[in-house]
C-alpha cells in the first residue's frame, strides 16, 4: 500500500484508537459524568486535529513518520483525557498522566529519525510534528496547574498565541535559521511539566520547573518576535530604497 493510500486508514485507524483507549480511561476516572465529558471532548479535539492534518493534505499521503507522530498525537489526546477533569477538581495527578506524557515525549525524536531513514521527509510532516508537540506542551501545562498553579498554562498558550499573532502580521510566520538554543528551550517544556506531574516531587521543585520552562521560552519568543520584526523592517527599507 502506497502513501497516498495508506493516509485515510492511518488517520481513521489512530482516531479508532483514540475512542477505545479514551472510553476505557473514562470508566477508570473517579470524576463527575461533567468532568469526564469534557476530558473526552478535550482529547478529541486533539485527536481528530491530528487526523485532520493527514487527510488535509494535497495530494494525500502518510508516511512511517507521519504514522510515529499519530501515535503521539493519541498519547497527548489520552492525556487530555485525564487532565482536563483535573483541572477542574484541582486533584493532584496520578502516576498514568506522566506515563503516557512521558511516552510522548520520548517518541518526539523518533518520527524525524524514521522520516529520515525512509526517505520521506516533508513540510507537511514537520508542520505535523510542530502542532503535535504544541499539543503535547498544552495539555501538560493544564495537568501541571492544579500541582503548580494555573499560571502554568502561560506556557501551552504562548505558541498559540504566536501563531494568532501571525494572523494579523503575516511576516511572523517566517521560518527563522535553526537555532539550538531554541529547540533545547522548546525539549525543556514538556520535561519541566512532566517532572512537575510525577508524585514524589517536591511542591517546591514542581513550581520551580515550570517556572523557569515558562521564563525561558518568553525569552525565546521575545527574542524570535524581535528578530522577525528586525527582518520586516530590513525589507521594507530595501524595497523604499529601490523604489526611490
Amino acid at each position: 500500500m502506497g502513501a497516498a493510500e495508506r493516509a485515510v486508514p492511518d488517520a481513521y485507524g489512530a482516531v479508532s484508537a483514540y475512542v477505545v483507549s479514551a472510553l476505557w480511561l473514562t470508566s477508570l476516572s473517579p470524576s463527575a459524568p461533567v468532568l469526564q465529558l469534557a476530558g473526552l471532548c478535550a482529547g478529541t479535539l486533539v485527536a481528530m486535529a491530528a487526523a485532520g492534518s493527514v487527510l488535509r493534505r494535497i495530494p494525500r499521503f502518510s508516511t512511517p513518520a507521519d504514522r510515529v507522530t499519530l501515535l503521539r498525537a493519541i498519547l497527548v489526546a489520552l492525556c487530555a483525557v485525564l487532565a482536563v477533569p483535573q483541572l477542574f477538581t484541582g486533584r493532584r495527578t496520578d502516576l498514568l498522566l506522566p506515563v503516557l506524557g512521558g511516552a510522548a515525549f520520548l517518541l518526539d525524536g523518533l518520527d524525524g529519525v524514521v522520516a529520515r531513514r525512509t526517505g520521506s521527509s516533508s513540510a507537511a510532516g514537520a508542520r505535523f510534528d510542530s502542532a503535535t508537540d504544541a499539543a503535547l506542551v498544552l495539555v501538560l501545562s493544564v495537568a501541571a496547574a492544579p500541582v503548580a498553579g494555573p499560571w502554568t498554562l502561560g506556557i501551552g498558550s504562548l505558541y498559540y498565541a504566536f501563531v494568532a499573532a501571525g494572523i494579523f502580521r503575516p511576516h511572523l510566520r517566517v521560518a527563522l535559521p535553526p537555532r539550538v538554543s531554541r529547540k533545547a528551550i522548546g525539549a525543556f517544556q514538556p520535561f519541566a511539566l512532566l517532572a512537575a506531574l510525577l508524585p514524589a516531587v517536591p511542591a517546591v521543585a514542581a513550581a520551580s520547573l515550570p517556572a523557569l520552562a515558562l521564563a525561558l521560552l518568553t525569552v525565546s519568543f521575545t527574542r524570535d518576535v524581535v528578530q522577525l520584526e528586525h527582518l520586516h523592517r530590513a525589507r521594507h527599507q530595501d524595497v523604499a530604497a529601490q523604489v526611490a
